[in-house]
């Protein structure tokens, strides 16, 4: 075992106060694309960049264009928890870990049966009525075609926070204190660019700051432990 993970596993097995802060490269390891890569097949499908579609603005103005590539993009509704998802449940169980703080929206540390998951971006498997606020099944969003509609005629929205959209004020409050608190922070796949989420981790206070990402992220320097391998891989040796 590489001597960082070994360092890992020694902090992971004697602390009750796990708290995990991941990014996209935690679902990647499902199979779930990384929607801000753009290829050429992207550009023969689509006329705008993925960060414009997914905009409260073009959302209200264009909202079959965005369904279209929603439904195609950001929907994968039969990927399963990966080594990364399965372990951080399994520290839940045991009392190890606190929270897992995300940006992923797609349920799979749900899936994989945390308890305690503070969703920074929402989540596609809620959907509500911009109207009347009835929730509809993410099964039924997949099913259709067109702008899904609301029996009361409104347009039904996932509860996922686009681009302009301000976070939650609860769970941004909840985030903030779990990460404070924390015995032991692991941030794992995700570059830290995309605020104001990657902002929270400024709120850590303890000495065991763990960075777990394929490529270089900007708080490497501050961290107290940085390893450079896909998460999966890591997790699969705690």
């Amino acid at each position: 075992m590489d001597a960082q993970i070994a360092k890992l596993k020694e902090w992971v097995d004697s602390s009750d106060n796990i708290v995990f802060f991941g990014g996209a490269g935690v679902s990647t390891e499902s199979g779930i694309p990384d929607f801000r890569s753009v290829d050429g097949l992207y550009n023969q499908q689509y006329k705008y960049p993925p960060e414009t579609i997914l905009s409260h603005t073009f959302f209200m103005a264009e909202p079959e264009e965005f369904y279209r590539f929603y439904r195609a993009k950001m929907l994968a509704l039969d990927a399963e928890p990966n080594t990364a998802h399965l372990k951080l449940a399994e520290w839940d169980r045991m009392g190890k870990s606190r929270a897992g703080v995300t940006q992923n929206i797609d349920g799979l540390h749900q899936k994989a049966g945390s308890k305690e998951v503070l969703e920074l971006h929402g989540s596609v498997l809620r959907n509500y009525c911009m109207r009347c606020r009835k929730p509809y099944d993410v099964r039924d969003i997949a099913a259709g075609t067109g702008v899904p509609k609301c029996e009361c005629g409104g347009i039904i929205k996932p509860d996922v926070v686009l681009y302009e959209e301000s976070l939650d004020s609860y769970t941004i409050n909840k985030s903030v204190e779990y990460i404070r608190n924390a015995d032991i922070l692991i941030i794992g796949g995700t570059s830290l660019a995309v605020y104001p989420a990657a902002g929270l981790i400024d709120y850590y206070r303890g000495n065991k700051l763990v960075l777990v990402n394929k490529s270089e992220t900007p708080a490497d320097r501050r961290a107290d432990l940085v390893i450079h391998a896909p998460i999966g891989q890591v997790f699969s040796q705690l």
